[in-house]
């Protein structure tokens, strides 16, 4: 008996989720492990909030700046793009027209 040979597909991404769905936990956990090492340190130095408070906020800071370059990139590649598909669309309405003179 022949075995036929496994064909693999790639999976099709669902339209619209691209890497949202990890994001918020992805948020969550950098700004809990930021706490906790805040925590650590302000135990260790007796500063209680201070260390805490200042390492939350530059978590929270660079998720904010890091989503705000991930969302800058994608609509730069979405214009592009976009731009790319509507010169291809006149190339071909020229074309069209010049066939039709």
């Amino acid at each position: 008996m022949k075995l036929l040979p496994k064909v693999l597909v790639p999976k099709k991404s669902i339209a619209g989720t691209d890497d949202s769905l990890g994001r918020g936990p992805d948020i969550a956990l950098s700004t809990a492990v930021f706490l906790v090492i805040g925590l650590a340190i302000d135990s260790a130095t007796h500063t209680r909030p201070l260390f805490t408070i200042i390492l939350v906020v530059l978590s929270l800071v660079g998720n904010f700046a890091r989503m705000w370059y991930v969302y800058d990139d994608r609509m730069k590649l979405l214009e592009h793009e976009r731009q790319q598909r509507s010169i291809s669309h006149q190339g071909r309405d020229s074309e069209a027209s010049s066939v039709n003179s």
